[in-house]
């Protein structure tokens, strides 16, 4: 190893030697070969040296006696190359012109470290090397070449923050180049990004997932007392995960806010031979935070690995596989676990060949965890370029400008990603069938129709982000688990806890929410002791486009994420009765629902009063419905809707009764989770769950209405949707429209059975 001292005398030693020379582990001669083309004044001999784990170490685990004494021996063979080293380094240079680089290499290829940097004078002498005076200016990026990003990222919290990542990346590609995200993620964050990024629908932009889990084994064995766990392990293993033909790729943390073009970024691959990264802007590498504080070894203030440029091709030709496996084994004996998790072996590696980094000016990854020198990293904040929250306090850290950055940041949050599907001019992107279907579907339809923008709606494809928050849900054992089914706008946030203390058992929400009104939801929710008690709550956010109120794509969201085999099809602004949950999962045995196609009615009432005594019986409810406190739903305005439910046989009933379908009936029912999906032309108030019970009887779904269960709707202001249904006429007009279509497409699906529907519609 090159001592700190041996650097710093050593400015008058050409770049491209120093660079050979510091070089300590070499893993065969092809390894060898690639040092000396990347160094021309190299002019050492240096050994083989077998660098995996599994070539000349014993089977015993890390701190035993073999692989100690095996470690020992190779790190005296090491230290006798590096007196060879010394030797080479310590020799005057015969010319000046031997202190410049060749003509016949491009300028700051055997560079080591920018220029640039936040340290001390001393630790700034340890890592720079002189500029040649004849470099060469490269372009900045390839027109239309894919600039590649590599991200890990699992779990709920993480694939929120990855959005906001993602968003600042793409609110500043001035370029136009093509972007291919690499996600490492676990089975959670793959199904949440995965979705968002198919309903994102962004030009230019491709997406790959690879399976953390299946990369565990690879880092497991490292102790890590790091908040990011396992995962914050994996980007030392991205040359072996990512595809063996791409070259670069620029490796973020999720919690990066960029503030500028990407493609900047991108263009300084051409300044380094194999990664690039930013020193580390807080003195915990110094040692000097604490009494007996002893961080991992590092050069100077080490280098933190928020923001990683990596030549995945070079790391390849030095085996960086078995470089920091090695470098691992060696510095867990003494330190035991890590506690940066990957930064701490990054900067072991980077120690011992200082030749692997080129440093990155401090902007582009501006530190913000206390007590670090981040400030010193620009002169305005206009400088800045990224932003990393690096600290687990995030928004709530302490820095001169942090209402600045924490402003940036909360705009990228709340910003509308719809904005973001912009199509970028100058460069052509990858076929996208989904989309090349859905603009072939939408130039069809007559913009000229007056029902043009219903018509449209169904085929509008909203951004959706699935799993907004934490969710847990374990099976039941009897298989007769039902999930309460709903949807949401902001304006019914308020029936969340109470729904959730009526009904303990699975919910599927569906929000429709702008990208601000989600964050203001999120704080709702983590501010709220009922909703964080509950685990098995699915909140999926479908964000806003468009004027209507997508009921029905709202409620199929919510009914795709059902994970038990039974749903009950409820509106959010009805409080089932407390027992209800046990009582269906009662009915499902009782009435063999896993064998028959049945559709169980849970009749429905409504109260005019915001405080309402919520009957805790069939007794109670009936008490209160002969006292006028109660009715039936919509007797009043609406008596077709559930009026072959039969209330009055209700009363009496002890037993479940079957009913027959009607014109306009809409019961809200339980289900099997194959039932069929509502339809998506509905949109708004009116038709949107007659249409579905229609699809139920025609598919010979049986209505079974229970004796003892029952629903109360809660008294709010009208919606948006039913005011404009009852003030504007060509509104009720295109319902109409879209009713007598839907009645026309059953009867090509069911034929002469659909007949009824179109004879009932008729008479009523």
């Amino acid at each position: 190893r090159l001592s700190d001292t041996t650097l710093r005398e050593s400015s008058s030693i050409p770049t491209a030697l120093l660079c050979s020379t510091s070089y300590i582990l070499a893993t065969d001669t092809d390894v060898l070969n690639h040092v000396k083309s990347v160094s021309p004044c190299y002019n050492s001999t240096v050994k083989p040296l077998p660098l995996s784990p599994l070539e000349a170490l014993s089977s015993t685990p890390v701190g035993g006696a073999g692989e100690r004494q095996a470690l020992e021996l190779r790190v005296r063979v090491v230290e006798e190359e590096n007196r060879a080293l010394r030797r080479e380094l310590s020799r005057p240079p015969r010319s000046p012109s031997a202190q410049l680089p060749s003509n016949n290499h491009r300028g700051n290829q055997s560079r080591t470290h920018s220029e640039e940097g936040t340290g001390d004078n001393e630790s700034q002498k340890a890592v720079t090397v002189g500029n040649s005076s004849d470099c060469v200016r490269h372009p900045v990026v390839d027109k239309c070449e894919t600039i590649h990003v590599a991200i890990v990222c699992a779990g709920y919290n993480a694939s929120r923050d990855v959005v906001t990542l993602v968003k600042s990346v793409l609110f500043h590609r001035y370029s136009g180049i093509p972007l291919h995200f690499h996600f490492i993620t676990d089975s959670i964050a793959q199904q949440i990004l995965s979705s968002l990024f198919h309903t994102w629908m962004v030009p230019a932009v491709r997406v790959d997932f690879y399976d953390a889990d299946e990369l565990k084994s690879e880092v497991s064995w490292i102790p890590n007392k790091h908040y990011s766990g396992i995962y914050g392990l994996m980007k030392l293993v991205l040359t072996k995960t990512l595809p063996s033909d791409l070259q670069r790729v620029i490796v973020l943390d999720t919690d990066i806010t960029f503030a500028t073009d990407i493609a900047e970024l991108w263009a300084v691959f051409h300044k380094f031979k194999v990664l690039g990264l930013v020193e580390n802007q807080s003195d915990w590498y110094l040692g000097n935070l604490w009494k007996n504080h002893r961080p991992w070894p590092a050069l100077g203030r080490g280098f933190n690995t928020g923001v990683i440029l990596l030549l995945l091709d070079r790391l390849r030709k030095l085996r960086w596989e078995q470089m920091w496996r090695l470098t691992a084994e060696r510095e867990l004996m003494s330190m035991l676990s890590t506690s940066l998790a990957d930064q701490d072996i990054f900067n072991a590696v980077i120690k011992q060949n200082p030749f692997l980094v080129h440093q990155l000016p401090c902007f582009w990854n501006v530190q913000l965890s206390d007590h670090t020198r981040s400030e010193k990293c620009y002169k305005d904040v206009s400088d800045l370029k990224v932003i990393h929250w690096n600290s687990p306090k995030k928004l709530r850290v302490k820095n001169k400008h942090v209402e600045f950055f924490r402003n940036l940041y909360l705009t990228f949050l709340e910003y509308d990603g719809n904005l973001l599907r912009r199509e970028l001019f100058g460069c052509p992107s990858e076929a996208d069938h989904n989309s090349e279907n859905l603009q072939k579907t939408l130039s069809e339809l007559d913009e000229d129709d007056p029902c043009y923008e219903f018509r449209r709606e169904r085929f509008t494809v909203h951004r959706t982000h699935l799993y907004f928050l934490h969710y847990e849900y374990k099976p039941s054992s009897d298989n007769t688990d039902v999930t309460l089914v709903a949807q949401l706008s902001m304006d019914r946030l308020q029936m969340l806890e109470a729904i959730c203390k009526h009904w303990e058992g699975p919910i599927s929400l569906a929000l429709y929410l702008s990208d601000a009104e989600a964050q203001q939801f999120l704080r709702y929710a983590q501010g709220s002791e009922v909703l964080m008690s509950r685990g098995n709550v699915g909140y999926h956010i479908v964000y806003k486009e468009g004027q209507f109120y997508p009921v029905n794509l709202l409620r199929n969201v919510a009914m795709r994420h059902v994970n038990t085999p039974y749903m009950f099809l409820s509106d959010i602004d009805f409080l089932p009765m407390y027992s209800l949950y046990e009582y269906l999962r009662k009915s499902v045995v009782q009435l063999d629902m896993a064998n028959t196609k049945k559709a169980l009615v849970v009749p429905a009432f409504e109260t005019l009063r915001y405080r309402l005594s919520y009957p805790k019986s069939k007794a109670e409810l009936l008490s209160q419905l002969d006292m006028g406190t109660l009715f039936t739903f919509r007797y009043h305005v609406w008596t077709k809707g559930h009026a072959p439910t039969n209330f009055a046989k209700w009363r009496t009933a002890t037993t479940p009764y079957r009913v027959q379908w009607e014109a306009d009936f809409e019961p809200y029912v339980m289900v099997r989770r194959d039932s069929p999906e509502y339809d998506r032309r509905f949109v708004g108030f009116g038709w949107n769950k007659v249409a579905h019970i229609m699809e139920l009887d025609a598919q010979e779904y049986e209505f079974v209405v229970l004796p003892n269960a029952f629903m109360i709707h809660m008294p709010h202001a009208p919606s948006f949707d039913i005011t404009k249904f009852r003030s504007n006429k060509q509104y009720r007009v295109c319902l109409k429209t879209l009713k007598e279509e839907f009645q026309q497409n059953m009867s090509r699906r069911y034929g002469f059975a659909a007949l009824k529907y179109m004879t009932a519609e008729n008479n009523s």
